[in-house]
């Protein structure tokens, strides 16, 4: 009988498959300590086991692409010298069960991941999921995460300056919580995490270690159930001024050759870090666990290598140069210690006390993981999900709809989440949060960054292939909006349990989705990550393949707001105001009725990338006064945003005039056809806008003008600006009982 029993396997998340494994790997049965490793870099979080198969197919490459998947964040080129680096990562189940910590450690993190390649972060984004306005948990679990993102961001002075917050039931068990961050580095000075070159020292800095966050990875890898507030104690604990030191003295290092490779002690710690160099160089490491700054006494060899404590960073230093790194620490105040070396064995020794705690081959823990091809289905319940007659849903008066829908929390405005984060820091926004892409100047000259984070869960619901195309369309839509040109993009996917085939054909049909898009948009996908098991006691969450494009604009001087900005400029839709009959399935309008079903409006993409050019050319041009994207609510809810989404002294109404032909005017106006964009702009710049449009192939249709204080739509509607806004802002505060 062996000293790991099962109870002890599937405590650490494996398989007795997967221990036999491991068995045939040593050739030997493990110790705990080396039972814990696997089960960390074995895990859904560390691994993509059930997901590496259907990733090799994405569209990674491209000329503007400097680093692509498999560092600690994707690299694009931005000209002049210099270079974006970005990703998105997830902390969905820590901040499910304690979300302050949770939210604020998945900043912490995602921040580590930028400034690890040599990038000084400049902006964050988040994407949000909480379950139903009405359930009690989720006014909880929104002030809690919203205060964490909050509480490390602005302390560590890196701006949130936009996101996606959405709510619905599915997420009642499990909230998700994506974290975006963005930096900026010489093209010439990119770090890597490799641990190259024998005998160079390996060395430990940043915060102490301590026993929070053990096994958080493999907690991360599980659905949740009856019991999950009790794993409290696998959430780290952040501390944002820590990590400001650690930032600095990474960024002052970096400045000097000393330095080989670096990498963030991320998901699984000390373990994953040194693994994972070591990997990439295709080295070994040796561990001296007894020179690890630990913060707590009598730690054991299993706690150091497991501990997810914060705030550390793993380095390769070049030989001889020990001395340097360690002053540069020290004059941050911050622990700095060498604890090991590389070397050519292959392999992950790590020594306690004199004994050898734990000995494993590199490549079974890194590329030699366990990958599956698990079986995948529709649901049962597919055709069911889409049985659905727009016409059939009760026929509702157009001011009162509106209002409805204004209200809505998917639709309302997140003024309420974005005054908590200090987007202002720095002073490098043109446009902050509250619109349809941010815009953040890069210091010493007019170029900037657009940045946009999108993901309708709803339409993922209802297809997934679909849903996805339509996430990467929207996101590059909005950075059209500010005339950004997308570079790249980074994704994390949400999904419940791969073990169930109704998940893995969401999970490949959305990465078939994503996939598609990006090839036809040209934006690659330089990073990622994937979050899987988001359940709880069975019940998934709406598939949330969520997206974040980044992209370049030339000059900030020139760009666009969303809404109205001056009496008497001409309104008018890039796009085909209706290509049909009205798209209703996942819409908010559908919503309403407590209808989710049907199937997501169809994307033509060639339509799309016209839509996008001709808006970009003409932002870029100085044409335009403002430009929103069509989405959530359809065209007269995107209209009304157009009237109330500025500060109060740029609040204007309009007179409009909208035909829906034979359609029901309560369902093609808030029809959510995609490829579309309402703009404002002088009447003088009428002709050079009509040309541009022609140019670009995009449909353009004059609709009014703005003025006045009513959004007035000739026949069909008329609403004061401020009941408008009253509705409009009023949606958020009432989910939190304010």
């Amino acid at each position: 009988m062996s000293a790991i029993d099962a109870e002890t396997i599937a405590r650490h998340g494996l398989t007795p498959a997967e221990y036999a494994r491991i068995q045939e790997v040593l050739g030997r049965d493990p110790n705990l300590v080396e039972l814990g490793i696997f089960s960390v870099m074995w895990s859904e979080h560390c691994s993509y086991k059930s997901s590496r198969r259907l990733l090799r197919g994405l569209p990674t490459s491209g000329p503007q692409v400097l680093q692509g998947p498999g560092e600690n964040a994707g690299v694009v080129d931005l000209g002049s010298g210099l270079a974006a680096v970005f990703k998105m990562e997830s902390h969905n189940h820590p901040s499910f069960i304690e979300p302050y910590q949770g939210a604020a450690t998945g900043v912490g993190g995602i921040l580590r991941d930028v400034f690890t390649m040599g990038a000084r972060p400049i902006a964050s984004l988040d994407l949000l999921r909480f379950g139903a306005p009405g359930n009690p948990r989720t006014a909880y679990l929104l002030a809690g995460v919203v205060a964490g993102i909050g509480g490390y961001g602005n302390a560590i002075g890196v701006p949130t300056v936009g996101g996606e917050i959405a709510f619905d039931e599915s997420f009642d068990g499990n909230c998700l919580v994506n974290a975006f961050t963005v930096g900026i580095v010489k093209a010439d000075r990119i770090f890597r995490g490799s641990a190259a070159g024998l005998g160079n020292p390996v060395i430990y800095a940043g915060a102490r270690t301590g026993r929070d966050g053990i096994h958080g990875a493999t907690m991360a890898s599980a659905s949740l159930g009856a019991g999950s507030e009790e794993k409290r104690p696998t959430v780290q604990v952040g501390d944002p001024f820590t990590e400001k030191l650690l930032l600095e003295a990474c960024l002052t290092l970096m400045k000097s050759d000393c330095l080989v490779g670096i990498q963030d002690m991320g998901a699984a710690g000390l373990t994953s870090s040194s693994v994972e160099m070591a990997g990439r160089a295709g080295n070994g490491i040796r561990l001296d666990l007894d020179r690890v700054p630990v913060r707590e006494t009598g730690m054991t060899p299993y706690e150091i290598l497991l501990s997810e404590s914060q705030e550390r960073m793993l380095l390769v230093a070049a030989a001889g140069r020990e001395a340097e790194v360690e002053a540069v620490f020290r004059e941050w105040d911050l622990s700095v210690a060498v604890v090991g070396e590389v070397t050519d064995t292959g392999r992950l020794q790590a020594f306690f006390r004199g004994e050898l705690a734990a000995d494993l081959p590199i490549g079974p823990l890194t590329d030699g993981a366990p990958s599956y091809d698990r079986p995948a289905a529709p649901p049962r319940d597919l055709a069911d999900r889409r049985r659905f007659d727009p016409v059939a849903l009760p026929p509702l008066d157009l001011a009162g709809a509106l209002l409805s829908l204004l209200s809505r929390p998917n639709i309302a405005s997140k003024e309420w989440v974005f005054r908590q984060y200090d987007h202002q820091v720095r002073l490098g926004g043109v446009v902050g949060p509250g619109g349809d892409a941010a815009l953040v100047r890069i210091e010493g000259g007019p170029l900037g960054l657009g940045l946009s984070a999108d993901c309708n869960s709803r339409f993922c619901f209802l297809d997934p292939y679909e849903g996805a195309r339509h996430a990467v369309a929207e996101a590059c839509r909005n950075l059209a909006c500010v005339g950004a040109e997308p570079l790249g993009l980074t994704d994390c996917l949400n999904f419940g349990s791969p073990e169930r085939p109704e998940i893995m054909w969401e999970l490949s049909e959305s990465i078939r989705g994503l996939s598609d898009a990006c090839r036809a948009l040209a934006v690659p996908i330089v990073s990622g990550n994937v979050s899987l098991y988001n359940e709880t006691e069975g019940r998934a969450i709406q598939p949330t393949p969520a997206v974040a494009v980044v992209g370049r604009v030339d000059d900030c001087r020139k760009t666009a707001v969303a809404w109205f900005r001056r009496p008497g400029d001409l309104v008018a839709l890039l796009g085909r105001a209706w290509g049909g009959p009205p798209q209703l399935g996942g819409s908010e309008r559908a919503a309403l009725a407590g209808v989710t079903a049907g199937r997501p409006p169809p994307l033509d993409l060639e339509l799309e990338k016209a839509v996008q050019l001709a808006c970009r050319t003409m932002v870029r041009a100085g044409l335009l006064s403002s430009a929103h994207d069509c989405s959530d609510g359809g065209l007269l809810v995107t209209l009304a945003e157009c009237c109330i989404m500025g500060p109060p002294s740029e609040r204007y109404g309009a007179r409009l005039a909208l035909d829906p032909g034979d359609h029901r005017a309560d369902l093609a106006l808030f029809s959510e056809e995609p490829s579309r964009i309402v703009v404002s702009f002088g009447p003088e710049r009428r002709e050079e806008v009509e040309r541009a449009a022609a140019a670009a192939r995009a449909p353009f249709s004059t609709l009014g003008v703005v003025g006045g204080d009513a959004l007035a739509v000739a026949g069909l509607v008329g609403l004061s600006v401020s009941r408008l806004a009253d509705a409009w802002r009023g949606g958020l505060p009432a989910v939190l009982g304010r």
